[in-house]
């Protein structure tokens, strides 16, 4: 992405026929261009395959995170495929581009349109963790997979509406060499520069400082919470608490009956409403009390309590809490889960070195269209841009090192390819 070759003109006109740029590929540097970028390429496809593969075959790892992670993985395996290729056959050739220049912008435009999409990847993820940890409620009850599709969407759509000036003609500018293979616009090289790093990588950290500040905070008060559910037993050994006293006997109430009634047959005890009935409980709707309780059984005397009482099982609901449905429960008890929080310690080691990797590269690449007359050395170009590629190698090893179900997922593969 950017200026591949900076040399100075004489050099890469000597190196711009077919016969010079042989002679440059069997050269020492050239040797070791194709020999680093057939490996690059191998181990780029290789990982990120594997990634993709074990995400769409095992069941743990489909979680939010990893479908950001398959995202990510799909821009490198284009960039291995589309790019490298490209990259490291003008390295082989010395920095000469002896193909045509279509291909050039095509390249440059596909070399800008990845690197922005492996970027606006990482501040997808950090959008979605940041909004599941800030309002994990809003987060659960709204369509998971419908947002995340939108997201990756939208990662896609504006990387290549950043690329789409390159394709569109901004580099058949007046007096281009078509031995160097570059961008020749410096207002787009700011531009794109800005939109493709320096604009949302501030956004993506402050994201994730806020979004592992919260889960921190969430974290503690759980484990406070756990804490205080267990029971506390005693320091040491004591003797046992005595029995509590017997208190007076409670005052029975005075039969309604009077002394003069005959004492109750025997069986559960009957309220003066008789077996079905009990006073009306306080707060009852006026349907459940009175006349309308319940319709008189033919053959027996009215209740002479009836006007004033409410049947038993009506007493009883009324009483009970309000149930809460079973989904709703669902939804205040949700939280990240175990097996996201383990996604999600793995992001600042990626971000991490996404920074290391691209830092060099778009510093580099900014001063060379901000200050015209500053000297770059075209070998530190060269050494950038390999630094930012390697990146797309190290996120399967990343993967690998600090996920253990990644780990075991990948062992698995490996037994059964070997």
């Amino acid at each position: 992405m950017g200026n591949r070759s900076t040399a100075d003109p004489d050099g890469l006109l000597a190196g711009r026929g077919p016969g010079a740029g042989a002679a440059a590929g069997l050269a020492g540097p050239g040797a070791a261009a194709l020999v680093g970028g057939v490996l690059l390429i191998g181990a780029v496809l290789a990982g990120n395959s594997l990634v993709c593969v074990s995400v769409a075959t095992e069941r743990a790892l489909q979680t939010p995170t990893n479908s950001f992670i398959v995202s990510l993985a799909a821009a490198d395996l284009l960039l291995a495929l589309l790019v490298l290729p490209l990259f490291v056959y003008s390295e082989v050739q010395g920095g000469a581009w002896l193909l045509s220049p279509r291909l050039c912008d095509a390249l440059m435009a596909m070399d800008v349109m990845l690197c922005t999409a492996s970027i606006f990847n990482l501040c997808a993820i950090s959008v979605d963790r940041f909004v599941a940890v800030a309002v994990p409620l809003r987060y659960n009850r709204q369509g998971g997979s419908h947002r995340q599709l939108l997201l990756i969407g939208a990662t896609w759509l504006l990387s290549a509406a950043v690329a789409a000036p390159v394709l569109c003609g901004l580099n058949d500018v007046r007096g281009r060499d078509p031995a160097v293979c570059r961008l020749e616009d410096r207002d787009y090289v700011v531009y794109s520069s800005v939109c493709s790093f320096f604009l949302p990588c501030p956004l993506m950290l402050l994201l994730y400082w806020a979004t592992f500040r919260g889960l921190r905070r969430w974290e503690v008060a759980r484990r406070a919470k756990l804490h205080g559910r267990a029971p506390r037993r005693p320091s040491g050994p004591g003797p046992p608490s005595p029995p509590p006293s017997p208190g007076p006997a409670p005052r029975l109430p005075q039969d309604p009956c009077g002394p003069d009634c005959a004492p109750p047959a025997p069986g559960p005890p009957q309220g003066p409403c008789g077996p079905d009935r009990a006073p009306p409980a306080p707060g009852l709707p006026q349907g459940l009390r009175g006349p309308n309780c319940a319709p008189p059984v033919p053959g027996l005397p009215p209740d002479s309590c009836d006007s004033n009482c409410a049947p038993l099982d009506a007493v009883r609901a009324a009483a009970l809490p309000p149930q809460t449905p079973p989904q709703t429960r669902r939804r205040r008890r949700a939280k990240i889960t175990g097996r996201e929080r383990k996604a999600m310690r793995v992001l600042p080691v990626v971000v991490g070195a996404f920074l290391l990797c691209w830092t060099p590269f778009f510093v580099v690449h900014i001063t060379q269209a901000l200050c015209p007359a500053c000297s770059v050395p075209p070998r530190l170009v060269s050494a950038v841009t390999w630094l930012g590629y390697v990146n797309s190698a190290l996120n399967p090893v990343i993967y690998t090192v600090f996920n253990a179900e990644f780990r075991n997922v990948f062992r698995k593969a490996l037994r059964a390819c070997c």
